[in-house]
């Protein structure tokens, strides 16, 4: 058991935030309230009674009952959490793991642990594995090897096979086996006929589809802004049309098949217009923001070299005020990592031929802390609506929460605690990241995942 006391309890699910104590008996929530006596847990009187209501789906049922002692021999752990943020755990939509193929970058375990460090109880992995997950055999390989993890992993299947772009993978039996949701990313999808037809079956699975939007008639050399910097460096970079032009098409797309869309990583102010305008229109479409882009812009890339290189890449100041502005009015529905492991010795290479992405998991929270919150363009609790709640609905789960008779996953962090990111301290393989050197608000403490302490800080 642990009783988790004197925690600032910040829930979207439930709207709550106030200081409240939480007792989790087994992989339960068993009661949140004003006041939860230590002396009391002990003596029994809270209990999680096998045939006590709570539903399977963690949804709050009467999961606590005065009636005796039948829990209370279970050993109490206390956790004083006066100051901090007790939270349901997050969920990151948009993670790549690396397994299999290229697990010298990362693997499923380590990834796991990285993403628990960050205060992560559920991820969900994308598919440009090698070989893809496009079929039974290397889906089943990455939920049996995801279950054997501390945290919950689902897995997407990609769109079309070996990520070709031409034709469409058996999205019935991989839906039927487990696939969470669909995507190619990594790689645009430039067949709209083969899209759509992708999408309609979709729509009829109700499952999501996730696509990376950047057409590559676009892109002089990736991973840069087509800009200023990318002037300086004689390096001809990526045009934010690119992004833009795929957007407007699968935002059309959306709302002409009704399917579930999410426009990945975000980077382009014109893109978040785009979608703000056909989610007017009634279309079911969606959109990650990354915490790099909205905390740096492209002039990173001559401080950081190739730790800031990303497909997309970081653009101009003015991008990146309007992905806040989107992250704000509701345009943008979730902050994912995009977590992109690679290798020391790549990211050592040369610009144009170092590969893109960072390590994100391990910083996501606490950029989203120093960046939105701290800076007053959000609060804590869209913050964690953005991190948590959204990211599950759109990926057809049951959002985490702090209330009775749910799962206990838990995230317990202090907003104006500082910790500072260093490179041997990575729980990830990699640590390709900009932000190590740097001081941040928001460390995290705990990470409880199905009840049990998976994390501590």
């Amino acid at each position: 058991m642990i009783l988790i006391k004197n925690g600032r309890v910040v829930d979207p699910v439930t709207n709550t935030d106030e200081v409240m104590d939480v007792l989790v008996e087994g992989k339960k929530i068993v009661k949140v309230a004003k006041e939860i006596k230590e002396e009391d847990v002990k003596a029994g009187v809270y209990v999680a009674c096998e045939n006590s209501g709570a539903s399977a789906d963690g949804a709050a049922g009467s999961a606590y009952e005065n009636s005796g002692a039948c829990g209370a021999s279970a050993e109490l752990e206390v956790i004083d959490a006066t100051g901090l943020v007790v939270a349901p755990g997050l969920c990151d939509a948009h993670v790549h793991f690396r397994d299999p193929g290229f697990t010298y970058k990362e693997d499923i375990e380590s990834g796991a642990k990285a993403a628990a460090r960050g205060g992560f109880t559920t991820v969900i992995l994308m598919a440009n594995t090698k070989p893809s997950v496009d079929n039974l055999e290397t889906l089943n390989y990455c939920i049996k090897k995801g279950e054997q993890t501390d945290i919950h992993i689902l897995q997407t299947a990609n769109v079309t096979c070996g990520m070709m772009g031409k034709e469409l993978v058996d999205m019935d039996l991989l839906a039927k086996n487990g696939a969470c949701g669909f995507t190619d990313d990594g790689l645009p999808l430039m067949d709209e006929k083969v899209l759509y037809e992708a999408l309609k079956k979709a729509y009829e699975l109700d499952l999501p589809v996730s696509l990376h939007e950047e057409d590559p008639f676009f892109i002089k050399h990736p991973g840069v802004n087509m800009g200023e910097v990318s002037k300086k460096l004689n390096y001809g970079g990526a045009s934010r049309t690119a992004e833009d032009i795929m957007v407007a098409r699968d935002c059309v797309l959306a709302l002409d098949t009704g399917a579930s869309v999410c426009i990945q990583h975000i980077s382009s102010g014109n893109s978040v217009d785009i979608v703000r305008a056909f989610k007017k229109m009634g279309a079911d479409v969606h959109a990650e923001a990354t915490p790099h882009h909205f905390t740096l812009t492209e002039e990173a890339v001559l401080k950081y070299g190739t730790n800031a290189r990303m497909n997309p890449p970081l653009r101009t100041e003015e991008d990146r005020r309007r992905i806040i502005e989107g992250l704000k009015d509701g345009t943008i529905d979730m902050i994912v990592t995009d977590h992109a492991p690679h290798s020391k010795e790549e990211k050592a290479r040369e610009l144009a031929k170092a590969p893109s992405g960072i390590t994100g998991l391990e910083t996501s929270l606490s950029l989203g802390v120093k960046s939105l919150v701290k800076t007053g363009e959000i609060s804590m609790m869209k913050l964690i609506e953005l991190m948590s709640t959204n990211p599950y609905k759109f990926y057809r789960m049951t959002p985490a929460s702090i209330s009775d008779g749910a799962i206990a996953d838990i995230v317990i962090f202090g907003e104006d605690a500082l910790w500072t990111v260093k490179e041997e301290e990575f729980a990830s393989k990699a640590s390709n990241s900009p932000f190590i050197g740097w001081e941040l608000p928001g460390k995290v403490f705990f990470t409880i995942c199905n009840g049990k302490v998976v994390y501590r800080g």
